[in-house]
C-alpha cells in the first residue's frame, strides 16, 4: 500500500470543530452526533467546544446561573476534562452515575413512590414465575429469597425520610439506592416529569455526552426525549463511535435514524496508531459500518504480529515472555523485553492476578460480591489498611523522615487527642518507635501473612483497624443496621476475610501495582481511551471463563450473532490502543483454523501469523 501522504492531510478534520461550534448557540442551539473513531482526537474536539463556550458564552451563562453539563463514562475521563478546562465552574463534568444522582437527589417523596410501584411489580412478577416454576429447585429458593427481601424493603419505605447514594460504593444501607435504580429513576423522571425537564433545560443549555455509545441507554433515551420536547432551549451533543461500544447497557444503533435537524460531523484521521494498525482496524470494521480512518502525516508504518497457540498450552506466562522476545526481534525494539515495556491486555482480572502473583489475595476476596468493586479499584477498606498504611511504612525501611510523616499523618497514637492525654511524652514516643520497628520486622519475614500483620497492629494500636476485621482479632463487632440477609452476608464476609488473612502479605505489592495501573497487565475493557507504544493482547476464552466475549467464535468464521459482534468491537478497541507495534496472542482449540480465517479475512498476511513460538 502506498505511504505517500497527501498535502495538508492533518487538516482533514478541521471542519468538524467548526461544525460543533456552530451548534453552540444560546439562541439557536443545535444537537449533534460526532462520529469519532479510535485515536481521532475526540477529547480534543470536546475540549475545544468547551473552550469556545468559556471564551464566548461564559458571561451570559453566569448571568442566568446556567452551566454546561458534560457526562463522562469514567472518573479518569472526568478528571482529565476538568483539568483541561482549567477547573472552570461553568463546566459541570460528572460521570453518568453522578449526573443521574444530581438529577434526583432530594426528591425523596417521588423516589419513594417510584420504588413502591417498582417493588410491587417485581414481587408480582416473581410470584407469577414461582407459581409456574418447580418447587424445591435452586431457582425457586432464590425467587422466594428475592420475594422476602423485596417485601421487607417495600414495608420499610415509609420509614425512610431521605434516600442516599454514592457513585463510588456498593450502597448497601437501608436508605441506599443501587446504581441501577439511580439510572432508572433519573431517566424515568427526565422523561415524565415536566418540572424535572424545566430544571434541566433552564440549568443546562448544552448537555454533552462523551463515550455516548456506552452511556446507559435509559439515560440516552431520556435525554433524546428532553431535547425533542425543548429543541429551541437545549442542545444535546453526543460524541462516540459505535464500534467501540463494549458494554451491554449502551444504546444499540446510536447515531442511526437521528432527527433530520441534527448535525452529524465525522472525524476520519487517526492520530494515534501506525499505518499498519490502521489498515487492520479498517479491515476489522468492514463487517459493520465500513467506516475507514486515515493516518496522519507523522504516522510510522509500525508492525503487527499474531501468535496462535493451543488452549491447553502449559506455563502460559513463560510462553508470553518468549513472544515478547520474538516481538523485540521482529521490530528491533528492545523495550518489548523490558519490564513494563509493553501493556499486556487480558480478558479477566483473575488472569492478571495469576500472572502477577496475587491470585490468592484476589480469589479470597472476590467470592464475596460486596467486596468486588473495592477490590478492583483499590478502595476496599480492609485492603487499604495494608496497601495505604502498612506497606508504605515497611517500604520506608530506615528513612526516618518518611516514617515520621506516615505515622504523624496516619497513626492515632500521634493524634492531637491522644497526645493531650500523654503523661510521659518521651516514653510514649519510644513506644511508637518500638511499634514501628516491630511492624517492619514482621513485614520483612518471608512467611508473614496478612493475619500476622493485623495481629501486630492490633497489639500496638499503631493504625486504626477497619470494622470488618474486628472479629478476626477477637474484638466484638459493633452492630450494623439490620438487613434481611444480614446473617448470610456476615457469614460469607467473615469466611472471605478469614481466607484473606491466611494469604502471604507480599502479594499486596503486585496487587497495588495492578489496581493503580502501574503493572504490565490491564483488562481489554479497562484501557478504552488509553494508548501505549507496545500492546500485547492475550485472548484466552478458556482461562477467562466469560460469556460476553468469545474470541474463539470470532476467529472461527461462524455466522454473525450478538456475541461475535460484541467480541469484534472489543477486538477493535484493544488493537486501536497501539501507537507503534501490536502483538496478538490467541489460545484456541483449532490453531490452524484460526490462522486460515484471519488470513482469509485480510486481517493479516501469512508472514504476520505464527502457530507456535
Amino acid at each position: 500500500m502506498s505511504t505517500i501522504v497527501p498535502a495538508g492531510i492533518d487538516s482533514l478534520d478541521n471542519h468538524v470543530d467548526d461544525e460543533i461550534v456552530g451548534c453552540l448557540s444560546l439562541t439557536e442551539p443545535k444537537s449533534f452526533f460526532l462520529f469519532a473513531g479510535a485515536g481521532s482526537g475526540k477529547t480534543r474536539s470536546l475540549v475545544k467546544a468547551l473552550d469556545y463556550i468559556r471564551l464566548n458564552l461564559a458571561h451570559e451563562l453566569r448571568l442566568h446561573n446556567r452551566r454546561v453539563a458534560v457526562i463522562t463514562y469514567t472518573k479518569a475521563a472526568r478528571d482529565e476534562i476538568i483539568r483541561r478546562t482549567q477547573f472552570d465552574p461553568i463546566i459541570a463534568v460528572s460521570t453518568i452515575h453522578a449526573f443521574a444522582w444530581s438529577v434526583i437527589e432530594g426528591f425523596n417523596h417521588d423516589i419513594r413512590d417510584w420504588l413502591r410501584h417498582a417493588l410491587a411489580a417485581d414481587i408480582d412478577d416473581l410470584r407469577a414465575k414461582e407459581a409456574r416454576g418447580r418447587a424445591g429447585s435452586q431457582a425457586s429458593i432464590d425467587r422466594q429469597a428475592d420475594i422476602a427481601a423485596k417485601t421487607s424493603r417495600l414495608m420499610r419505605l415509609d420509614t425512610i425520610t431521605r434516600f442516599v447514594y454514592s457513585p463510588d460504593t456498593d450502597n448497601r444501607g437501608q436508605d441506599s439506592l443501587s446504581h441501577a435504580e439511580v439510572l432508572e429513576i433519573s431517566s424515568d423522571f427526565i422523561r415524565t416529569k415536566p418540572a424535572m425537564q424545566d430544571i434541566l433545560k433552564d440549568g443546562y443549555p448544552f448537555i454533552l455526552v462523551d463515550e455516548s455509545q456506552d452511556t446507559n441507554r435509559h439515560i440516552v433515551d431520556a435525554l433524546f426525549a428532553l431535547q425533542a420536547t425543548h429543541p429551541t432551549r437545549i442542545a444535546l451533543g453526543l460524541l462516540g463511535d459505535m464500534m467501540q461500544r463494549i458494554y451491554g447497557d449502551g444504546k444499540a444503533k446510536l447515531g442511526e435514524e437521528l432527527p433530520p435537524d441534527w448535525i452529524k460531523p465525522v472525524k476520519k484521521l487517526n492520530f494515534r496508531c501506525p499505518r499498519r494498525v490502521i489498515r487492520l482496524l479498517n479491515k476489522i470494521r468492514q463487517a459493520t459500518d465500513r467506516q475507514e480512518q486515515v493516518p496522519c502525516s507523522r504516522a510510522i508504518e509500525g508492525s503487527v504480529r499474531m501468535f496462535i497457540l493451543p488452549a491447553a498450552t502449559p506455563n502460559k506466562p513463560a510462553v508470553e515472555a518468549r513472544i515478547r522476545a520474538a516481538m523485540a526481534s521482529a521490530t528491533g525494539d528492545e523495550k518489548w523485553i523490558e519490564k513494563g515495556g509493553s501493556k499486556d491486555l487480558i480478558l479477566e482480572h483473575r488472569m492478571a492476578a495469576r500472572r502477577l502473583g496475587f491470585d490468592e489475595l484476589f480469589s479470597s476476596l472476590q467470592t464475596f460480591n460486596p467486596f468486588r468493586t473495592g477490590l478492583l479499584d483499590g478502595s476496599l477498606p480492609i485492603l487499604s489498611l495494608f496497601s495505604g498504611k502498612i506497606l508504605p511504612l515497611i517500604d520506608a525501611r530506615e528513612d526516618k523522615f518518611t516514617i515520621a510523616r506516615i505515622v504523624r499523618t496516619l497513626s492515632p497514637l500521634l493524634s492531637a487527642k491522644v497526645l493531650r492525654t500523654v503523661v510521659d511524652e518521651a516514653a510514649h514516643l519510644s513506644m511508637v518507635h518500638a511499634a514501628v520497628a516491630a511492624l517492619q520486622e514482621k513485614g520483612k519475614a518471608n512467611n508473614a501473612t496478612f493475619g500476622d500483620l493485623l495481629q501486630e497492629i492490633a497489639s500496638s494500636g499503631l493504625f486504626e483497624i477497619p470494622e470488618a476485621l474486628y472479629s478476626s482479632i477477637g474484638k466484638e463487632t459493633s452492630k450494623l443496621p439490620s438487613e434481611e440477609n444480614e446473617e448470610d452476608d456476615r457469614s460469607a464476609r467473615d469466611e472471605a476475610i478469614e481466607q484473606f488473612l491466611r494469604v502471604p502479605f507480599d502479594q499486596i505489592r503486585s496487587y497495588v501495582e495492578y489496581v493503580t495501573h502501574q503493572a504490565t497487565f490491564d483488562t481489554h475493557q479497562g484501557v478504552k481511551g488509553l494508548e501505549f507504544p507496545r500492546v500485547l493482547v492475550i485472548m484466552d476464552d478458556t482461562e477467562a471463563r466469560g460469556f460476553l466475549f468469545k474470541y474463539e467464535k470470532l476467529f472461527s468464521g461462524a455466522g454473525e450473532d450478538t456475541t461475535i459482534a460484541s467480541t469484534r468491537r472489543l477486538f477493535y478497541v484493544t488493537c486501536s490502543r497501539a501507537e507503534q507495534s501490536l502483538c496478538l496472542v490467541a489460545y484456541t482449540s483449532n490453531p490452524e483454523g484460526v490462522r486460515n480465517h484471519v488470513i482469509r479475512q485480510g486481517w493479516f498476511d501469512h508472514s504476520e501469523v505464527e502457530l507456535a513460538v
